[in-house]
């Protein structure tokens, strides 16, 4: 099983001014996510893709532009099912995928994708979490990691 470490630490001075310029939870891991060299992507509480990472560009080989400002669902990933003929992943089955689950649940969501990636099937193991502004579930951040292609 995979082990997901966080280690804070106090940000510069000058990290903390310039984070403070996007006045949000949501800015803030905006700006985390486009400089992380890890696959990660960052969603609203709508499932619109705000920000990817270096990583997760190479990763869904993809430019930030076909991105950012679509859903993640029915714009950017091209989810598919486990069964042998490997069809699109049904409607009522794309509610629970790590990214958009964390967003309805205000859990962590931990789960196995698969996705069409360059004509080949992808099998990606993602981790969600909520991202909140008080009380309220205001996007998800989630990492990717490729088990098998």
């Amino acid at each position: 099983m995979a082990h997901v470490e966080l280690s804070l630490s106090e940000p510069s001075r000058s990290t903390v001014d310039y984070a403070a310029g996007f006045g949000s939870t949501l800015g803030r891991w905006a700006f985390a996510v486009g400089w992380a060299s890890e696959p990660c992507l960052l969603l609203d509480a709508a499932g619109i893709v705000i920000s990817v990472s270096p990583g997760c560009l190479r990763l869904f080989a993809i430019d930030v532009g076909d991105a950012v400002g679509r859903r993640l669902v029915d714009g950017l990933l091209r989810l598919l099912d486990f069964s042998a003929v490997s069809g699109e992943l049904p409607d009522w089955e794309v509610d629970k995928i790590p990214p958009l689950l964390a967003l309805n649940s205000g859990g962590l969501a931990r789960g196995l994708l698969r996705v069409a990636i360059r004509g080949a099937t992808t099998t990606l193991d993602a981790v969600s979490t909520p991202l909140r502004e008080g009380e309220a579930v205001v996007g998800s951040l989630t990492f990717f990691v490729p088990v098998a292609r």
